[in-house]
């Protein structure tokens, strides 16, 4: 919901299950795109850091000066096991 809302209905992003990886440096990682493009409008991006046991989204850049979500953090454990969910075989996202 936070891609689409951003970068619009025609948006996309890329599959980014290994960038999504958190770790203690902080990296930025980009999301998605608008319809009309990126090198157009700009990017969806956010910086992911892990702090000890919490994973933290933030500094987000939205395609357009749109408006950024806000900080995010998730329970780290929790959040290692979506993504290695999300990137098993034959797992589809979009």
């Amino acid at each position: 919901m936070v891609v689409s809302d951003a970068v619009g209905e025609g948006g996309r992003g890329p599959l980014v299950h290994e960038v999504l990886r958190a770790t203690g440096e902080g990296r930025r990682v980009v999301l998605g795109e608008p319809e009309c493009t990126g090198g157009c409008c700009g990017y969806l991006s956010v910086v992911v850091r892990r702090h000890g046991d919490i994973v933290e989204w933030s500094d987000w850049e939205v395609p357009g000066g749109g408006v950024r979500p806000p900080t995010f953090h998730f329970d780290g454990g929790q959040y290692d096991a979506e993504v290695a969910r999300a990137s098993a075989p034959g797992i589809r996202t979009r």
